[in-house]
């Protein structure tokens, strides 16, 4: 995913079915995440080294269970 003229290329997860999904995109220095249902809304900005050590816990099964 690149930036383009108009602005980053957002994708979500294709078992997302009622657009109340988490939507994510690829800046030149950041991973960006945002809500589906609002998109103009606050966007979320993680470093790329912090986005893929989330996604390594993530899928290692070793976050800690949501509150």
């Amino acid at each position: 995913m690149a930036e383009n003229s108009n602005g980053p290329a957002w994708r979500k997860s294709r078992s997302c079915t009622n657009n109340a999904c988490v939507e994510v995109a690829t800046a030149t220095d950041a991973v960006l995440v945002r809500d589906s249902k609002d998109p103009a809304d606050v966007q979320l900005r993680f470093s790329k080294a912090d986005w893929r050590a989330f996604v390594t816990d993530l899928r290692s099964g070793t976050l800690p269970p949501p509150c």
